[in-house]
Protein backbone atom coordinates (compact mmCIF):
# COMPACT_ATOMS: atom_id res chain seq x y z
CA UNK A 1 0.00 0.00 0.00
CA UNK A 2 3.22 2.35 0.63
CA UNK A 3 4.60 1.32 -2.78
CA UNK A 4 1.16 2.21 -4.41
CA UNK A 5 0.89 5.71 -2.25
CA UNK A 6 4.64 6.74 -3.08
CA UNK A 7 4.28 6.10 -7.05
CA UNK A 8 1.11 8.26 -7.09
CA UNK A 9 2.48 11.03 -5.18
CA UNK A 10 6.14 10.79 -7.55
CA UNK A 11 3.70 10.47 -10.56
CA UNK A 12 1.40 14.02 -9.66
CA UNK A 13 4.81 15.29 -8.78
CA UNK A 14 6.00 14.73 -11.82
CA UNK A 15 3.07 16.16 -13.60
CA UNK A 16 2.78 19.15 -11.41
CA UNK A 17 6.48 20.22 -12.48
CA UNK A 18 5.59 20.35 -16.06
CA UNK A 19 2.87 22.33 -15.95
CA UNK A 20 4.49 25.30 -14.09
CA UNK A 21 4.16 28.74 -16.06
CA UNK A 22 6.96 29.71 -17.75
CA UNK A 23 7.37 33.86 -17.16
CA UNK A 24 8.17 36.03 -20.21
CA UNK A 25 9.68 38.87 -20.12
CA UNK A 26 7.24 41.76 -22.46
CA UNK A 27 10.11 43.48 -23.22
CA UNK A 28 11.81 40.99 -25.27
CA UNK A 29 8.09 38.93 -26.55
CA UNK A 30 7.61 41.18 -29.14
CA UNK A 31 10.79 42.42 -32.11
CA UNK A 32 9.68 45.27 -34.52
CA UNK A 33 11.89 46.03 -37.51
CA UNK A 34 11.36 48.80 -39.15
CA UNK A 35 12.53 48.76 -42.88
CA UNK A 36 12.21 51.95 -43.74
CA UNK A 37 10.37 50.85 -47.56
CA UNK A 38 8.47 53.74 -48.84
CA UNK A 39 5.78 52.86 -51.57
CA UNK A 40 6.33 53.46 -55.28
CA UNK A 41 4.06 53.56 -58.28
CA UNK A 42 6.42 52.40 -60.75
CA UNK A 43 9.56 50.33 -60.83
CA UNK A 44 12.68 50.69 -63.32
CA UNK A 45 12.67 48.58 -66.71
CA UNK A 46 15.34 46.71 -65.36
CA UNK A 47 13.08 45.49 -62.43
CA UNK A 48 10.48 44.29 -64.54
CA UNK A 49 12.30 42.35 -66.95
CA UNK A 50 13.99 40.54 -63.94
CA UNK A 51 11.01 39.73 -63.01
CA UNK A 52 9.54 38.41 -66.12
CA UNK A 53 12.57 36.43 -66.47
CA UNK A 54 12.58 34.72 -63.29
CA UNK A 55 9.08 34.14 -62.84
CA UNK A 56 6.92 34.06 -66.18
CA UNK A 57 3.39 35.05 -65.40
CA UNK A 58 3.95 37.43 -62.73
CA UNK A 59 1.74 40.49 -61.73
CA UNK A 60 3.31 42.97 -59.78
CA UNK A 61 0.74 44.08 -56.82
CA UNK A 62 2.72 46.45 -54.45
CA UNK A 63 6.91 48.30 -54.86
CA UNK A 64 8.36 49.97 -52.16
CA UNK A 65 12.05 51.32 -52.23
CA UNK A 66 14.52 52.13 -49.23
CA UNK A 67 17.23 54.62 -49.01
CA UNK A 68 19.75 52.49 -50.63
CA UNK A 69 17.62 51.99 -53.73
CA UNK A 70 16.84 48.08 -52.65
CA UNK A 71 13.51 47.23 -54.17
CA UNK A 72 10.47 45.31 -52.23
CA UNK A 73 7.83 43.77 -54.54
CA UNK A 74 4.66 42.23 -53.88
CA UNK A 75 4.42 39.53 -56.83
CA UNK A 76 1.61 37.30 -57.60
CA UNK A 77 2.61 34.43 -59.68
CA UNK A 78 0.26 31.75 -60.59
CA UNK A 79 -2.52 33.29 -57.52
CA UNK A 80 0.57 32.12 -54.82
CA UNK A 81 1.36 35.87 -53.57
CA UNK A 82 4.96 36.63 -52.32
CA UNK A 83 7.56 39.20 -52.14
CA UNK A 84 10.92 39.70 -53.94
CA UNK A 85 13.71 42.13 -52.93
CA UNK A 86 15.75 43.36 -55.99
CA UNK A 87 17.96 46.19 -56.45
CA UNK A 88 17.20 48.89 -58.79
CA UNK A 89 19.52 47.25 -61.60
CA UNK A 90 16.96 43.71 -61.45
CA UNK A 91 19.25 41.42 -59.33
CA UNK A 92 16.97 39.80 -56.98
CA UNK A 93 18.60 39.96 -53.66
CA UNK A 94 16.24 37.20 -51.42
CA UNK A 95 13.58 35.37 -52.36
Amino acid sequence: MKKILLSAAILLGGLSVQATPIAVNPATESVKFQDEYKEVDAVPAAIKTALDAAYPGVKLEKAYVNDKKEYKIDIIVRDVKSTVYTDAKGNILKK
